[in-house]
């Protein structure tokens, strides 16, 4: 009796034993955690101050950097590098994998027309570069056209006005080398200097665009430019049968001809002589009909026609000039949807009342007019708050992307002043264009009377517009993204914990220690589960290694 209870009292005791020692941290745990409340014992309210501060520093370095990217490029730098980068070496899926590439062909015909929207357009109410455009720049120090859109024109010119015959006329080959020129006052020399050889048209020409100061002396030039003209497209039509060379020389006179007589036209309807310049783009639109060259279509001669029809209030004709070119084959523009939006608001806008619209409904005709207004708006979404005064007006560049902030700037600069001449127009107007983006809640993935909004538009109108003193317009307007909010949250709390810390050291140590300790709390806790569970023979063992 005494032995068995002797041996169940060791055999307690050495349970008693075993579960002392499993409920008691193993020595690599007990150091660890004496080592770290030292550590903590020993940091000073300074540390804390310099931690937080230098924190903040970096945040906010990261948050200016992020939204300048987003300003200059319209996104995140982290989300770009993440996506491009990071994403494939984590095993993303790539756009170019043969799993994406099976479109259906609704989808490939709405990529391609896409495509095709985000093309450069040459501005068809281009103003003169020296007459207009410098004169902009002596009064207010400031460069309205960017770089990119420069060197377009200068391929605009060399398309236009050089061909591989130039070098066959000595004046033709010094002109082909002028177009090339970057610097202004070179390509002027050498006009200058290809008019002392013979009368060149397009020496005349450059002369006009750049270096005449005013519309009058520009219109006198292109009048000499229009007599030399005229005489070379003589000669060049007579042989224009007897080889390609000669083919190439009557387009290249074609186009120059085409091209004095347009800006002739443009000139008569600057200096007021708006009737003289409607019977000359009639006559321009007749022969464009006629010659079946391709460059022709790229001059847009029917919007220079409608603005002029437009100041003189003749909306029969406007009427009759949307007919023929408002058609589903040919190319739209703001210009001819929001003209013809414009003269059906017209017919009811100065009577448009929205609490009478309200109370008994849409008329058929202001039905019309706010669905012709829903169109205009969905092709190009940027023209309403500059037609409202709601954005300011900048010199239009000389091309333009279509559906873009570009083509809405082209737009208003000149039609302004006609939909203010109808009554009521403008607040028409302003009742009733955000309709459309009800209409149209994702514009980038399905559009309503057009192909959804080109995703390009923004790049392009950066190149295009002097972003310097010009904030583009970016359609649909975008959210900041996740990265900016992420970091202006970061720096604004830890700047507050180093204005609290440098404060009010002792309490935020405090704090700190206290954060700490509740932080390392669900890690005791699982430790020490994890010994309860545990044989303790096993558990000394991993605490021995």
């Amino acid at each position: 009796m005494t032995a068995g209870w002797s041996r169940r009292a060791r055999k307690h005791k050495l349970t008693s034993r075993g579960i002392e020692f499993s409920l008691s941290p193993g020595p690599a745990m007990f150091g660890t955690e004496s080592s770290l409340s030292m550590f903590l014992n020993t940091l000073t309210p300074k540390f804390y101050v310099a931690l937080t501060g230098t924190s903040s520093l970096i945040s906010g370095l990261i948050l200016i950097f992020e939204w300048w990217y987003f300003r200059k490029y319209g996104t995140s730098f982290i989300e770009q590098v993440s996506v491009s980068h990071l994403r494939p070496l984590l095993g993303g899926v790539d756009s170019s994998s043969p799993s994406n590439s099976n479109t259906s062909n609704g989808d490939a015909d709405s990529n391609r027309q896409s495509v095709s929207e985000c093309k450069v357009w040459r501005n068809p109410l281009n103003l003169f570069r020296g007459a207009e455009y410098n004169r902009y720049t002596w009064v207010t120090g400031r460069e309205p056209l960017t770089y990119y859109d420069m060197n377009l024109s200068a391929q605009d010119h060399q398309t236009f006005f050089t061909c591989d015959s130039d070098h066959l006329r000595p004046a033709d080959a010094i002109m082909q080398k002028a177009w090339r020129e970057r610097n202004p006052q070179a390509r002027i020399s050498a006009a200058h200097e290809a008019l002392e050889l013979e009368d060149c048209a397009t020496a005349y020409i450059l002369l006009a665009e750049e270096e005449a100061t005013t519309i009058m002396e520009a219109e006198r030039l292109f009048k000499q430019a229009l007599k030399a003209g005229e005489g070379c497209y003589r000669r060049s039509q007579q042989l224009q049968h007897h080889g390609t060379q000669y083919e190439a020389q009557h387009r290249r006179d074609t186009n120059v001809l085409v091209y004095i007589k347009r800006r002739l036209a443009m000139c008569s309807r600057k200096l007021g002589r708006t009737r003289e310049a409607v019977k000359m783009m009639r006559d321009l639109c007749v022969f464009q009909l006629m010659k079946e060259f391709p460059l022709l279509s790229m001059f847009n001669i029917h919007e220079n026609l409608l603005e002029s029809l437009l100041e003189l209030q003749n909306y029969a004709d406007v009427q009759a000039v949307l007919a023929k070119y408002d058609d589903i084959s040919l190319p739209k523009s703001a210009t001819i949807c929001y003209t013809a939006a414009l003269l059906k608001a017209r017919a009811v806008s100065d009577k448009f009342s929205p609490e009478a619209a309200s109370r008994r409904g849409l008329s058929t005709a202001e039905m019309n007019a706010v669905e012709a207004i829903h169109r205009a708006v969905e092709f190009n979404p940027h023209v309403p708050k500059y037609l409202l005064e709601m954005k300011s007006l900048i010199l239009p560049p000389e091309h333009i992307l279509k559906r873009g902030d570009s083509e809405a700037i082209a737009y208003a600069f000149f039609h302004l002043q006609h939909w203010k001449r109808v009554e009521g127009a403008l607040n028409l107007l302003h009742c009733t264009w955000e309709g459309t983006f009800r209409m149209i809640p994702y514009p980038l993935e399905k559009g309503h009377l057009f192909y959804p909004y080109p995703i390009c538009t923004e790049t392009a109108d950066r190149e295009l517009l002097p972003t310097v003193f010009h904030e583009v317009s970016v359609y649909p307007k975008k959210e900041l993204p996740f990265f900016i909010l992420f970091t202006a949250g970061l720096c604004s709390f830890t700047a507050m914990l180093a204005l609290l810390t440098h404060q009010f050291p002792e309490l935020m140590g405090v704090f700190a220690k206290a954060f700490l300790s509740t932080l390392f709390a669900p890690l005791n806790f699982i430790m020490e589960k994890v010994e309860s569970i545990l044989p303790s023979s096993l558990w000394h063992q991993l605490t021995r290694i």
